[in-house]
């Protein structure tokens, strides 16, 4: 995730230099906490909070469990982990549904901080979940507020209630109780109130958030602040916890470049817990906050827990049993992978998944250089042809693909380059498919695998070296699949969990060249 990502450098080569140690001593943890005291320091992360930090890894880290331990780098790792998980909350909190609907959720912030956005994220999310949200629009003051939340309601598919034009024009606290008893008439379960903000803290803007609470009694009263902020998120979200008080946090804009000291800031200070994550402009670019799995992403240990949850709201089981059955069998065709890069797409950003994999820190500069229209590109030219074509791509003539590329507004070399991906991948996908392990460009080979596809003879070759142990060692490597002089020992990452390819990362070039140009 971009807003981490000086703070992840950091870390990462801060813990990167215990790898080689096999015993740590106190000028080691020494130095490294106080590496870890700059990086936390420099990402604005409130001084309380470092101070409180480094000194349970320093306590945690020169304690006797970790002298004992095999791996003594690893150990502290998993302290630091455990630690970051504190200060981000702990454990994730789940809004909390009232007994008898609608369950109202009130949000408040500062003007700028993506309420109105965030509020049509929540409403759409929770209507994926099976809920009827509708939206309230409260926040009068603001120019044109009103309006936008009616387009945001409209692209979430929910309904708005506005029955003031806003502009300064309205009572607040009067639609925002309308609100609720239109709800309720209307059997809507949940309401979701759009609240004024200013671009500071005033009296007159905490009076006005206390009324609408006091009276509509709301379930949840989120607190949705900037994550790009820094230092002036832990002083806004105390002046909100006074005024107002909120019983959880929204973090918006956790895609920004900045730093990202709100949010290992705002749940150490206030007690209250980060509750969801806004991380993207699109609507489909929210997602409940995990605290578990956000240190995860920090220290670059990947977050593979939410990209399957993603991949499973997003892939239909049925079909990709289909699929599975189709790549063994050699019909896989250019309509299914049609399906399956829409499905794909279906999940979010790509360059935000490839982001959740273990070790993605390493090939950030490329995740910055990936660009997402290349699947919308492939797919123009799949749907430039006709069903047959789609069905059975050895039917694509010279002059059938000049006649796509035309269609799509593409280059024959491109139509001639994608069918050339798209053998590849079949090819690839079928030996997945019957057990094999396909040799991936940009992936060490595994141990033990062997070459999948290679002649036998290569498969049993042996070392012609006249250095007998030289010889052995070369015989020893071609047995385990292992190239010889190629090191396979762990490198790469600062923990010394494996290189990037030894953890299964994918080459981000091969990725592209997978999908498009």
């Amino acid at each position: 995730m971009a807003i981490f990502g000086s703070l992840s450098d950091r870390l990462t080569e801060a813990l990167k230099n215990l790898r080689t140690k096999g015993k740590l001593s106190a000028s080691d943890v020494d130095g490294t906490v106080r590496e870890i005291r700059r990086a936390l320091l420099e990402a604005d992360v409130s001084l309380d909070v470092v101070k409180d930090f480094t000194a349970k890894v320093r306590e945690r880290a020169l304690g006797d469990d970790v002298n004992r331990a095999l791996n003594p780098a690893q150990q502290v790792v998993q302290i630091v982990n455990e630690e970051l998980v504190v200060i981000l909350g702990g454990e994730q909190r789940r809004l909390q549904f009232a007994k008898t609907p609608p369950t109202v959720i009130m949000l408040a912030g500062l003007q700028g901080a993506g309420k109105t956005t965030l509020a049509g994220k929540l409403a759409k999310w929770l209507k994926k979940e099976g809920h009827t949200p509708m939206l309230v629009a409260s926040d009068l003051q603001r120019p044109n507020a009103v309006q936008q939340l009616q387009v945001v309601g409209e692209q979430a598919g929910v309904p708005v209630y506005a029955p003031e034009p806003g502009n300064g024009v309205g009572n607040p606290v009067k639609v925002a109780k309308g609100g609720v008893a239109e709800a309720k008439r209307k059997l809507y379960d949940t309401v979701i109130i759009d609240t004024a903000g200013r671009l500071g803290v005033d009296t007159e803007m905490m009076k006005q958030a206390a009324d609408i609470r006091k009276a509509t009694d709301p379930d949840e009263v989120l607190f949705v602040i900037d994550a790009m902020i820094g230092q002036d998120a832990v002083n806004t979200a105390k002046a909100f916890q006074d005024g107002v008080d909120f019983t959880g946090v929204v973090l918006s804009k956790l895609d920004g470049d900045a730093r990202g000291g709100a949010a290992l800031s705002v749940a150490s200070v206030t007690g209250r817990p980060i509750m969801f994550a806004s991380t993207g402009e699109g609507l489909d670019d929210f997602e409940p906050f995990h605290p578990d799995r956000m240190a995860s992403r920090i220290l670059d240990l990947g977050d593979i827990l939410t990209l399957i949850e993603q991949a499973q709201s997003a892939f239909d089981e049925d079909e990709a049993r289909k699929t599975a059955e189709k790549f063994a069998t050699d019909s896989f065709t250019l309509e299914d992978f049609l399906t399956q890069m829409q499905q794909l797409k279906n999940m979010g950003s790509l360059k935000g998944m490839l982001g959740m994999l273990p070790g993605a820190g390493k090939m950030r500069q490329q995740l910055d250089k990936f660009d997402e229209r290349e699947i919308t590109r492939t797919e123009a030219i799949i749907q430039s042809m006709t069903p047959a074509e789609r069905r059975n791509h050895k039917l694509l003539n010279g002059s059938r693909r000049l006649r796509i590329a035309r269609g799509a507004g593409m280059t024959v070399t491109e139509v001639n380059q994608l069918i050339t991906r798209f053998e590849q991948a079949s090819k690839m996908m079928k030996t997945v498919a019957k057990g094999g392990v396909p040799n991936v460009p940009g992936m060490a080979p595994i141990p033990g695998a062997g070459y999948v596809g290679r002649p036998k003879q290569q498969q049993a070759r042996k070392s012609k070296s006249g250095n007998p142990a030289k010889r052995a060692a070369e015989n020893a490597a071609l047995a385990a699949g292992v190239k010889p002089g190629v090191s396979q020992g762990p490198a790469g990452t600062g923990f010394g969990l494996g290189s990037q390819k030894n953890q299964g990362v994918p080459d981000l070039d091969e990725v592209r060249k997978l999908f498009g140009r």
